[in-house]
């Protein structure tokens, strides 16, 4: 069916949450049968293409997953082994801290937000809001201001970014300014600032 084909079609683009029910409705269509060349008949879709399109959040499974998430350990790594002179010292911190998480359940390190530096907490932020935003990444296309701001809402509410650094990043308008430098026109929409999740506008004036 036309419908079933433009579902699969979303699912294999991803998202940023898939649904118990939509993950059940795969596994329906994987069942569907058809003939082959040689007349045998064959589920829809294997057992390999249903984990692929059954992913929770994003387009990774868990083992792509694992092997992204060790690209942070050997940047560390490798900034750690080269010298600075005095006033850049912190960069490997700065680097090397995207993907922690104010709640402690980030990597590499499992570092809570009293554990880290603003820069670095600022550096988580912007991470998540340019890879949510950019438009060269082959699998998948570059979100609207409101997307971006939306699941970046949902992140503070879900303790994984510093949450007053975040309402900053809006009520200053940072993400705008990026847009205007970076970002095509079909990117920037009107925000509507009252809709982010979690957005508080009182914080640090």
């Amino acid at each position: 069916m036309k419908s079933d084909r433009l579902f699969l079609h979303n699912c294999n683009i991803g998202s940023e949450f898939m649904s118990d029910d939509l993950k059940e409705r795969v596994k329906t269509i994987g069942q569907y049968q058809w003939y082959d060349w040689d007349n045998k008949q064959q589920n829809f879709l294997t057992e390999d293409e249903i984990y692929n399109l059954n992913i929770t959040k994003g387009t990774l499974t868990k083992e792509e997953r694992e092997i992204i998430n060790r690209h942070i350990v050997v940047t560390i790594k490798m900034l750690e082994a080269l010298p600075y002179p005095k006033n850049l010292r912190r960069v490997p911190e700065y680097a090397g801290g995207h993907h922690e998480r104010m709640d402690g359940k980030g990597y590499p390190k499992g570092l809570t937000r009293e554990q880290m530096s603003i820069p670095a907490r600022m550096m988580g932020i912007a991470d998540v809001f340019e890879a949510l935003s950019a438009r060269d990444r082959p699998y998948k296309k570059g979100k609207t201001l409101t997307e971006c701001l939306h699941i970046l809402g949902k992140m503070k509410l879900d303790n994984h970014i510093d949450p007053d650094l975040f309402d900053l990043f809006v009520r200053e308008k940072v993400y705008l300014k990026y847009a205007e430098k970076f970002l095509s026109p079909d990117q920037i929409d009107q925000v509507d600032e009252s809709k982010i999740p979690g957005y508080n506008p009182t914080v640090l004036q």
